[in-house]
């Protein structure tokens, strides 16, 4: 066992028996290569990546390779998802240095921390225009020893390529924050849409839901049917794809091909909850069933499989199991018939029918079996079979749960059970919309039950936050993204609940974020001002596969701002966006998240502040006016009586019940339309916001 046997993170954890004298990210690895007067081998990724594990059985699990590495080299492996600012300077620099990124990452650094070459997979053997993995090492090393002078310039002209402690970007004012720049973003996004597929780009094919949000919001903004039908019929396209598992529920990360059929099989916590959210919000706006389905199959699954005993979500699983890639999800025709064939007499024709529904071949579409896939809409299938869709809908239903229960007794895929703030937020903040968009008990009570995990085990004496959480253990420095995220989440539970502590902790982790991590000219930093001190401090404000800190802050505060009017949670909101106005206009699919930010503030956002009892009879006619159709700029806020001054929620001051009836106020920058008391008034009012 090597230095990584005392690490939490599971990544680490399946390096702490190779050969290679692995040191985790600190002081003691760089004192070392100080010391030896040794480059840094730093290796980057995270568990449920597959090219890791290859890399990591062709290359550090091999006790030549791993002398050779241990010999010229201190070495240090890092999880990225522990780690996303280590993993954010270091990509940036292997982006400069290769073209590109992605993981494993393989940097090489001077003792001081800083890169001066790096890459990504490198094979253990020269193939496809790459030198093997010893070849590099060899060449780095002699490099070191013979040509320090170029590396030591190397590195200064990275370091600097690297420094982002200014921003000279964007305006000092809010004249690119317009509906102009909204609609010009918007018309970028659609035409950039693979039309015959759905999504972005040709192959990968990620998700992309940031995008596909900001599609709806246009459509909600503007009415615009193209934004709608282009984002839903995405939609549908990706839940018919193999990317989607048909049996089980949930997303995995991406497909390799253009039309979402062969998925790379990992399933990751952050895609899965983004993606509910976007389901629940095409139902919301469309009214069909099959997006709600699909929601409402992801919720089950993320509680069914991710959700630890203690209340909090597990990271992701892996795609290989027996060390094969997708095995636990593919079927061959004779592996299904098999399953099938007791329910013969309660579902006639099961198997013809899972032929049928699923696209199943003799040769396969996956390396000899069948990943499944719905090659044609419901309907169609039930029609070709001669059945109802309700009848077709039955039998499927009772064909999943055979197939699931027969894949439930293979090997599983591994699991990476760390518990992260930032990808935990974004679960809670859609599963806490869920419970009260669905109406599902189930859903509110096992977000109120992450949401007590987190506040309980992720919030030090201090208030600050953690950012990982295993075996009891809670970990790591609070990034920005878990600060936003997590504030959206309490948000969201504090209007399913209007159980005053959720908001309250929102709003006092606004208050730290604030004094943290905001930058003297504009935005926020990745880190806090007390963070480790880092070759430079990390400033992102582009999304990845998830939304950027500093935009999802910046909408955060804006809702903020509506509920207690303070004026400098406005003006730390507004000085994240003018930065970003130009790049917003000619970036849309980079700057997805800020654009629905932007859109909050340009479109403002309806305040309804509710006088009367939750459970009362005649507020849940209210509630339900403000859950559809979608509605992205709204928040609430609810108190049981009247009330003259609120001491942590100002919209509810001075708001009194009319005649004694539960009343509703419809608010915009504090000032207010008539009060009313009934449903349809309170949609007549939003409807004419």
């Amino acid at each position: 066992m090597n230095r990584l046997k005392d690490e939490t993170s599971p990544y680490l954890l399946q390096h702490a028996d190779n050969p290679v004298d692995w040191h985790p990210w600190g002081e003691e690895a760089f004192r070392s290569a100080r010391e030896q007067d040794k480059p840094v081998l730093l290796s980057v990724g995270y568990s449920a990546c597959h090219w890791c594990h290859v890399m990591a059985h062709e290359s550090f699990e091999d006790a030549a390779t791993a002398e050779m590495m241990n010999a010229l080299f201190v070495n240090v492996k890092v999880d990225r998802e522990e780690r996303p600012d280590v993993d954010d300077i270091y990509m940036g620099a292997v982006q400069a240095i290769a073209g590109q990124g992605g993981w494993p990452m393989t940097v090489f650094l001077l003792p001081d921390g800083r890169p001066f070459y790096g890459g990504t997979y490198y094979p253990k053997k020269p193939r496809f225009g790459m030198p093997s993995f010893t070849q590099l090492m060899s060449a780095v090393h002699e490099a070191y020893r013979n040509q320090r002078e170029n590396l030591e310039k190397q590195a200064d002209n990275l370091h600097e390529a690297l420094k982002r402690d200014v921003l000279a970007i964007g305006r000092e004012d809010d004249s690119g924050l317009s509906t102009d720049m909204l609609d010009e973003a918007a018309n970028a996004l659609l035409a950039s849409i693979d039309r015959e597929n759905g999504g972005f780009g040709t192959q990968p094919k990620f998700p992309n839901p940031i995008s596909l949000e900001c599609l709806l919001r246009y459509h909600a903004r503007t009415g615009d049917e193209e934004a709608l039908n282009l984002a839903t019929f995405t939609l549908r396209q990706m839940a018919s794809g193999g990317i989607y598992d048909q049996i089980g529920g949930g997303f995995a990360r991406y497909s390799v091909d253009a039309h979402w059929l062969v998925p790379h099989f990992e399933k990751m916590l952050y895609d899965n909850a983004q993606l509910s959210r976007l389901y629940l919000h095409a139902w919301q706006i469309t009214g069909e069933g099959f997006f709600k389905a699909i929601a409402e199959d992801i919720y089950d699954y993320i509680l069914r499989e991710m959700t630890a005993p203690s209340g909090g979500f597990y990271s992701a699983t892996d795609a290989d199991s027996e060390g094969e890639e997708g095995k636990f999800f593919v079927w061959t025709i004779e592996e299904v018939a098999a399953v099938l064939e007791p329910i013969g007499e309660e579902v006639p024709r099961a198997l013809e029918i899972a032929i049928e529904t699923f696209g199943l071949t003799p040769q396969g579409n996956f390396e000899g079996s069948n990943i499944l896939h719905r090659p044609r809409p419901l309907d169609e299938t039930a029609s070709g079979l001669g059945l109802s869709t309700a009848e077709l809908t039955s039998a499927l239903a009772k064909i999943k749960d055979r197939l699931y229960t027969a894949r439930a007794e293979r090997v599983p895929p591994g699991l990476d059970d760390k518990i992260l703030t930032s990808w935990n937020g974004l679960m809670l903040a859609s599963l806490a919309e869920a419970a009260r968009v669905l109406k599902r008990d189930d859903y509110l009570a096992a977000a109120r039950s992450a949401g007590e995990f987190i506040l309980d085990h992720m919030v030090d004496d201090s208030g600050r936050l953690r950012r990982s959480h295993k075996d009891g253990r809670s970990k790591l420095n609070g990034y920005l993204e878990d600060y936003a995220n997590l504030i959206d989440a309490l948000l969201e539970l504090y209007q399913s609940t209007f159980e005053e502590n959720w908001f309250v902790a929102a709003r006092q982790l606004a208050d730290v974020a604030l004094r943290h991590f905001r930058s003297h000219d504009g935005g926020f930093y990745d880190t806090s001002d007390d963070h480790e001190a880092l070759i430079v401090r990390p400033r992102n404000l582009q999304d990845n596969v998830t939304p950027s800190g500093n935009a999802m802050m910046a909408k955060q505060l804006l809702r903020l701002v509506a509920y207690t009017g303070e004026a400098r949670y406005d003006e730390a909101a507004r000085a994240v966006l003018r930065k970003l106005s130009d790049a917003m206009r000619e970036y849309p699919q980079a700057f997805a998240e800020a654009l629905n930010a932007a859109d909050m503030l340009v479109q403002g956002i309806a305040e309804v502040a509710i006088i009367g009892d939750h459970a009362d009879e005649a507020i849940i006619p209210v509630l339900d006016v403000l859950q559809q159709p979608y509605r992205p700029n709204l928040i609430a806020a609810l108190a049981a009586d009247s009330i003259d001054q609120h001491e942590s929620i100002p919209l509810l001051n001075a708001r009194k019940k009319l005649d004694g009836v539960a009343t509703v106020y419809v608010c915009r920058n504090f000032a207010c339309k008539l009060p009313v008391t009934n449903a349809e008034a309170t949609a007549a009012l939003l409807s004419a916001w």
